[in-house]
């Protein structure tokens, strides 16, 4: 569905190249959900928004995606907009305040529709309909105002809109991290029917720094950290046997149910993360890792340790 070789995107500034995504590589299968996990500032959203929509100071240094046997890093801005929406679509991380305020929701995709091609105004208002029931709502919300929609409401407004056009690849951007826990199991009860059920979409990308939601929701799980790629594997090795430091880092300072903090008290991440203008050589992770070597100031390799499980760890060479 989606090949990334070797991406490269900064971010230019007056003092130099923020290095958010530095040769980032991986895979997305038909009819998979493929998670992405990191702490805040690793380039996971920087990532995906490159795939949908580069502004400066956001800046395409290297690298490839191949969509559909594309590279969409080569596209023009005319060219994305072809193909967002149909092969290629995003619900944004802000997607609370994605709806313009001032229509109404049938006129927001009345004119999505428009753009892409499609005259026929009852087909697609039908289309909107359905997708609205689909997603719990009443029909009654095509007629409404952004502002009159609570926040579990607009979040699967959004959703309805961004697949409209049965996109093949949707990317799911933090999309619930400003929901509470009901809403949040609604919205992965979406996501997963949507590619699952009704195959209104051939492949999710979903970003999180929550492990527990990528836990229940993805086939696979990506972590980044410090713009890099340190481990891709089976979302149940990932959570029960992970094998980079900082996957098992991440994990720990976590909390789980059923576990008072008493029992085990939770690890925090020791150190700050490295600022991406100057990163630090080699591995990332190395001054913040407890089993951190001298070889470790040298870039690892991605290694693969077990079935469609690799990391980028020199613990693990051979």
């Amino acid at each position: 569905m989606l090949k990334v070789n070797n991406l490269k995107i900064y971010y230019k500034t007056p003092l130099g190249f923020v290095k958010a995504v530095d040769g980032v590589s991986f895979e997305v299968k038909k009819g998979e959900i493929f998670g992405i996990a990191g702490e805040s500032g690793c380039g996971k959203s920087t990532l995906v928004n490159s795939l949908v929509l580069r502004k400066p100071p956001m800046v395409h240094m290297g690298g490839e995606a191949i969509l559909d046997g594309k590279n969409i890093m080569t596209l023009n801005e005319k060219e994305y907009r072809k193909i967002r929406y149909t092969k290629l679509s995003i619900i944004p991380q802000y997607s609370l305040n994605a709806l313009n305020p001032t229509k109404r929701i049938k006129e927001i995709v009345r004119d999505l529709a428009k753009e892409h091609g499609y005259k026929d105004r009852e087909e697609i208002e039908n289309k909107l309909r359905e997708r609205l029931k689909m997603v719990g709502l009443s029909e009654q919300v095509a007629n409404m105002y952004p502002i009159e929609l609570s926040g579990g409401m607009k979040q699967r407004a959004v959703m309805v809109v961004s697949t409209l056009l049965d996109p093949k690849l949707l990317i799911a951007d933090e999309i619930t991290s400003a929901l509470d826990v009901t809403n949040q199991r609604i919205i992965l009860e979406l996501l997963y029917s949507f590619i699952k059920e009704e195959k209104i979409v051939d492949s999710i990308i979903f970003i999180t720094h929550d492990m527990g939601l990528l836990d229940k929701i993805a086939d696979r799980i990506m972590i980044m950290y410090a713009g890099k790629v340190v481990e891709i594997g089976p979302t149940e090795k990932i959570i029960n046997e992970p094998a980079h430091p900082y996957t098992q880092m991440l994990l720990n300072s976590l909390p789980r149910l059923g576990i008072s903090y008493r029992e085990i008290k939770l690890q925090e991440i020791p150190g700050e993360p490295p600022a991406l203008l100057k990163p630090p050589s080699g591995c990332r992770l190395h001054p913040r890792c407890p089993y951190a070597m001298q070889i470790c100031k040298e870039e690892p390799d991605m290694i693969k340790i077990g079935r469609n499980h690799f990391v980028a760890c020199h613990m693990y060479r051979g």
